[in-house]
């Protein structure tokens, strides 16, 4: 049981290390639990922003796990390669949009409180 977690932390080792899009998302992870913070968001809110971080990272980090298995399998260009990395890369766009919707609904009247207070 205890070489399973190795091996999974040595996967999200691996993928915060040399994946761009991770430290990208990690970003945004540490911005928007800032905001959250910052504005005082509910229990529900925050259980919402934590699912969509784990949805977004698990999602980078399986579409990575395509992406290398494909390149390991198919050196060469084929269509066949090009569709599974697109279809895995279009998961995580899936992801981080419904991502951005659920910040949306969680922030936006905060900040519109927040700016309507400072300029009026």
């Amino acid at each position: 049981m205890v070489d399973v977690f190795e091996h999974a932390i040595e996967g999200i080792i691996t993928a915060f290390r040399e994946e761009r899009n991770m430290k990208c998302h990690t970003v945004a992870t540490v911005g928007m639990s800032f905001l959250g913070w910052f504005t005082g968001i509910s229990a529900v809110e925050w259980a919402l922003l934590v699912l969509c971080f784990g949805l977004v990272i698990g999602a980078e980090m399986v579409n990575t796990a395509i992406e290398r298995t494909v390149d390991l399998a198919m050196p060469d260009r084929h269509p066949l390669a090009k569709a599974a990395k697109d279809v895995a890369a279009g998961a995580v766009l899936i992801a981080a949009m419904t991502s951005v919707v659920v910040g949306g609904i969680i922030f936006l009247p905060r900040l519109a409180i927040i700016c309507h207070s400072v300029l009026f």
